[in-house]
C-alpha cells in the first residue's frame, strides 16, 4: 500500500513540476506559420540619426502575411546605434514581447517571428522621428 501512495506521489511531482510546465510554454502554432516561405527585411540606413532625413526605417510600412513572409529582420547599416521600439506593448503567444532588447549596434539586427495577427507603429527611442508601421494578417490565398 505504501509503495503504491509513494508511485502516486512520485507521478504527481513529475507531472506537475516537468511535464506540465513544459506543455505549456508555448502554444501550437501551424509549421508554415513557423517556417514562412521568405522574410521581411527592414533597413536602418545610413543616416537615420539625422532629424532631417525622411528614409530611417526601410521600407516604413510592412504589410506582412502569416506563412509568406512574418519573419522580420531589421538591419542596422548605419554608424550608430538604434532600437526597435514598439507605440504599444505588443506580445506574441509564441515568440514573446516585441521589441529589441536595448540597442541594435552598427552591423546587428533585430529578429521577430509574428505567428498571429497584429498592428503596431514602432520607433526609435534615442531617435524618435525614426518611425515605421506594421500590419500582421492571415495569409490571403
Amino acid at each position: 500500500m505504501i509503495t503504491v501512495i509513494v508511485g502516486v506521489a512520485a507521478s504527481l511531482v513529475f507531472y506537475q513540476t516537468f511535464y506540465l510546465p513544459e506543455s505549456l510554454l508555448k502554444p501550437s502554432v501551424d509549421e508554415h506559420i513557423l517556417h514562412p516561405v521568405t522574410q521581411t527585411k527592414v533597413e536602418m540606413i545610413l543616416g537615420s540619426s539625422d532629424a532631417n532625413q525622411q528614409a530611417n526605417f526601410v521600407p516604413k510600412q510592412l504589410n506582412i502575411q502569416l506563412g509568406i513572409d512574418n519573419h522580420v529582420i531589421w538591419e542596422n547599416i548605419d554608424d550608430t546605434a538604434h532600437t526597435v521600439t514598439p507605440d504599444h506593448r505588443l506580445e506574441d503567444s509564441y515568440s514573446g514581447e516585441f521589441g529589441s532588447d536595448g540597442v541594435i549596434m552598427p552591423g546587428e539586427s533585430y529578429e521577430f517571428l509574428f505567428t498571429e495577427n497584429a498592428e503596431t507603429g514602432y520607433f526609435c527611442i534615442p531617435h524618435p522621428w525614426m518611425t515605421g508601421e506594421l500590419v500582421v494578417t492571415k495569409q490571403r490565398f
